[in-house]
């Protein structure tokens, strides 16, 4: 059986890599592989894949989102691919076929791939359709109270937003405060913002998040450089722009 294969992520290495792995497997035909959501819809609806390997994090349209915007009776096989999971656990319990957490390695990917080609031998079209039905509303429902999944070798740990004191940008990644632990995520400053704004999350400097709920007090003097203080006490520095700004926000009938 020859699968028509589809690798949608917005990453540009994490497609050559996954492309070059499915190269070596027999009976694929790769399609041109797409980098974004909406290209994945469309794709999907003209060339009909037989499997599709998925990224969950990608602008405008998230993996979940392309999944509902194609629908159940249309979409092949699904693949879930993710560094981290704003959807957490609630996704992957709704029977989704199954999915790779980065980084991940060719035997995964081969893993993946025969459980893949045993389920669609089987014909089992509709139990497909009665999964992805499911994975929708759960994500659906997860969106409320998103969670950070972070590798850490063979574990994933779950982070729930207020576990969380503060989020530091560190190059490439950001590093996540957690008591006295700290965490380390591929993300942007900017995307775990938007994730994590509707949680209580504020911006305090250009490469600080700071969890609202944590807040002890902030200094915003022309006598000492600004500083957010934690109920821990411990104190981190801010940005007069930022703390003007939530000032202004935080007046009653602002």
């Amino acid at each position: 059986m020859t699968l028509r294969v589809l690798i949608v992520d917005d990453e540009p290495l994490a497609r050559q890599r996954l492309q070059r792995i499915l190269s070596s497997e027999e009976g694929l035909t790769l399609l041109a592989p797409c980098k974004d959501g909406r290209a994945a819809v469309a794709a999907i609806l003209e060339q009909r894949p037989d499997l599709l390997f998925l990224d969950v994090q990608m602008p405008d349209l998230n993996g979940f989102e392309v999944l509902a915007t194609v629908g159940p009776r249309q979409m092949p096989a699904v693949i879930f691919v993710t560094a981290h999971d704003r959807f957490a656990l609630q996704a992957f319990e709704a029977e989704a076929l199954d999915y790779l957490l980065k980084p991940f390695g060719a035997e995964r990917v081969h893993k993946s791939l025969e459980r893949a080609r045993s389920f669609l031998a089987g014909g089992a079209r509709r139990t497909l359709e009665r999964q992805y039905a499911g994975l929708v509303r759960a994500t659906s429902a997860a969106q409320e109270a998103p969670c950070i999944l972070v590798k850490k070798r063979e574990r994933v740990v779950v982070l729930r937003p207020e576990e969380i004191d503060f989020i530091e940008a560190w190059g490439d990644y950001v590093r996540l405060r957690v008591g006295t632990e700290i965490h380390v995520l591929r993300e942007t400053l900017s995307g775990m913002e938007r994730r994590l704004a509707a949680s209580g999350f504020v911006r305090i400097h250009r490469s600080r998040l700071v969890n609202w709920q944590r807040v002890r007090e902030f200094v915003a003097d022309r006598e000492h450089d600004p500083v957010v203080v934690l109920r821990s006490g411990e104190q981190l520095e801010a940005s007069p722009a930022y703390l003007k700004d939530l000032q202004r926000r935080l007046q009653p009938g602002a």
